[in-house]
């Protein structure tokens, strides 16, 4: 029988389940509603049931979670879970590893959606990128050696959350002008009074304020991935999330941004790609964590 761990993404709705083999090669999958209210003890035990109901064998060796707000820096504690009620510091891995006695890690759901990408999708082929999510936020992963990067204590990698312009709108976070308030769904709607998939529409119908916006927003983002390469020199920056699906509106104007503002020795070989797991990189990158905890519990 082939070793297997199993990947789990936590949603607000629902939560996925996929048995992975050590190459990514997902045998079985599972999604089941998320309990509403979704109290950690509900989804806790949601989560132990579909288990159990993937791999009724107990074959699996260990799980990896993806949970929608941040984890702590070993990956055991779910510090705040967005949308989730009653998440606060809840010790996810301490319970399902005594509900299933498999060990468990988990991080933050973008991080999981990076490594699955550096796995399996736009990112297979280079050890060092950064994912951006566009979506209603703005999310992100960095991945450093093939390592995700997730720095002292859990909570890097919020890459929406940089400033860009310090006069700007304010942001959630207590930010002021930060990426996500011009990358994301939220600031699509602020300024349109559209959804994107509305304005991608607009613009490909010929709508010269559509297509106008779009180079704006592509001029934008260019200028808040600047400084992530400025900083991280990635290989390779991937964009996923609804707002993606609009990217040959906006991309060029985002490749002619990051060439003007980075200098050549800093952005050598960069390529930008979009992510190609779509809703499924995130049970993917979940996996990876397992198979990397077990690697360096064996080790």
């Amino acid at each position: 029988m082939q070793a297997t761990v199993i990947g789990l993404d936590l949603g607000g709705t629902a939560i996925k389940l996929g048995q992975f083999t050590r190459e990514g090669d997902c045998l079985g999958q599972l999604q089941v509603a998320t309990p509403q209210p979704a109290s950690p003890e509900a989804v806790l035990g949601a989560i132990a049931k579909a288990v159990a109901e993937l791999d009724p064998r107990g074959s699996s060796l260990a799980l990896g979670l993806g949970t929608p707000g941040p984890a702590d820096a070993a990956g055991r504690v779910a510090r705040v879970a967005i949308n989730l009620a009653g998440w606060q510091n809840v010790p996810v891995a301490d319970v399902l590893e005594q509900q299933t006695g498999r060990p468990t890690v988990l991080a933050n759901d973008a991080n999981c959606a990076g490594l699955g990408e550096a796995w399996l999708g736009a990112g297979r082929d280079v050890q060092n990128l950064i994912l951006l999510t566009l979506g209603t936020g703005v999310g992100g992963a960095i991945i450093l050696d093939g390592q995700l990067f997730v720095g002292r204590q859990g909570t890097a990698g919020e890459l929406g959350l940089m400033t860009l312009n310090p006069d700007g709108p304010p942001c959630n976070s207590g930010n002021q002008g930060s990426l996500e308030q011009y990358a994301s769904v939220q600031a699509i709607r602020r300024e349109t009074g559209l959804e994107p998939h509305e304005l991608a529409a607009n613009a490909e119908a010929g709508d010269e304020g559509a297509i106008a916006y779009w180079q704006q927003y592509g001029r934008r983002l260019g200028a808040g991935l600047a400084s992530l390469v400025y900083v991280l020199t990635p290989e390779a920056i991937l964009l996923g999330g609804g707002i993606a699906a609009a990217a040959p509106l906006f991309l060029e104007a985002t490749k002619t941004e990051l060439q003007r503002r980075v200098l050549p020795s800093s952005r050598d070989g960069l390529s930008l790609r979009l992510a190609e797991l779509g809703n499924r990189a995130g049970m993917v990158g979940a996996a990876r964590l397992a198979w990397q905890l077990l690697a360096k519990t064996s080790s």
